[in-house]
């Protein structure tokens, strides 16, 4: 259901050679705003603006807040306040922070709407496979270590109140690597918007957020990546952004972060119904929406579900999502009727 820094790359999966260069109007150095970015959260981000002047200080607030991020919802931090969430005892009330609740909660509606395919509790099925902080195995993991794994899962056993408290009801570990990225980009899109600026591009590790327009009004445009291995950088659909003021886009996938065991391949996209790997042929969906913390989890939610359930869902809850499917004879496309009004026809061949 997840990845971990430093494997196979990021999660989401979209075009940024088009997003963050030909597509934006703030890489231009002589208008005064080069590009900012940097390392967080085992990936790197981009912020592009294209409001003159730009706020001061922008990097160090930019920096100052995703290390407020991490130091909250790292699991690769034993310091972290998720970590110490996860090493609690079970039973009692912890001091969290309003922040890691406007994660969980979400969080928690989308595994109830779900039947718990999203599940950030799923954190030891993640660590099992080796797509978590622990090394990867060396062989597929035994049915009993699977089932002794699942017995540490479920969102129904997490307890959550306001302003900021969190109780287990049993021994979890939850990771929130399917969501907090999503989070962030929220993050910086509301502190660009608070010092006044409304023209931007934020993108951490694929999951991207823009509004306003660019340097000299054109829209900015940001394409779906092809997950064909034989075609990686073709771009699938481009978003006309300029169809809704301030539009986010995440993806999920399987296609460049997997694990490979006695020859097979396995999805780092774990199902905590099942304990294992997703082994449908859905080979990623993109989902855009006006929060990226609502996308990045959809995203997960659709992919675990598959090309049936999830595309069921998507069409209930009136969801603009994309769904890209393996076939026999390469990969077939299907949006949903929310999602056809925002991009372009298929192009490239799909």
């Amino acid at each position: 259901m997840y990845s971990s820094p430093g494997k196979r790359s990021g999660r989401t999966f979209m075009f940024i050679a088009l997003a963050v260069t030909a597509a934006t109007g703030c890489d231009d150095p002589g208008r005064g705003n080069p590009p900012l970015g940097g390392q967080t959260m085992g990936t790197q981000y981009q912020v592009q603006t294209a409001c003159l002047p730009r706020p001061p200080d922008l990097a160090a607030a930019m920096t100052a807040l995703l290390e407020g991020i991490e130091a909250q919802m790292s699991t690769y931090r034993e310091d972290s306040l998720l970590s110490r969430l996860n090493r609690a005892p079970t039973g009692e009330w912890l001091d969290a922070s309003t922040e890691l609740l406007d994660v969980l909660e979400p969080a928690q509606t989308l595994s109830a709407m779900s039947d718990g395919a999203f599940d950030v509790t799923v954190g030891p099925l993640v660590n099992l496979w080796g797509f978590g902080p622990m090394d990867a195995p060396d062989s597929i993991p035994a049915p009993g270590d699977i089932a002794a794994a699942r017995e540490r899962v479920g969102y129904q056993h997490l307890e959550l109140r306001r302003p900021a408290g969190v109780r287990k009801h049993r021994e979890l570990y939850i990771d929130l690597s399917a969501i907090a990225k999503g989070y962030a980009v929220d993050r910086m899109a509301q502190l660009l918007l608070g010092e006044g600026c409304a023209s931007f591009l934020v993108e951490i590790g694929g999951e991207i957020r823009v509004h306003g327009r660019k340097s000299g009004g054109a829209a900015w445009r940001i394409g779906v990546e092809s997950p064909d291995p034989e075609a990686l950088g073709d771009v699938l659909r481009v978003v006309q952004t300029d169809r809704i003021e301030g539009i986010a886009m995440a993806t999920s996938g399987d296609y460049r972060n997997f694990l490979e065991f006695g020859g097979r391949r396995f999805s780092h996209t774990i199902d905590p119904r099942t304990g294992a790997p997703v082994v449908h042929r859905l080979a990623s969906v993109t989902v855009l929406h006006s929060s990226t913390l609502w996308a990045d989890g959809f995203a997960t939610l659709l992919n675990v579900m598959g090309p049936t359930e999830g595309f069921d869902l998507a069409e209930r809850e009136h969801l603009a999502a994309l769904f890209v499917e393996r076939t026999d004879t390469g990969f077939s496309q299907r949006a949903t009727s929310e999602f056809a009004r925002y991009v372009s026809p298929a192009i490239n061949g799909y």
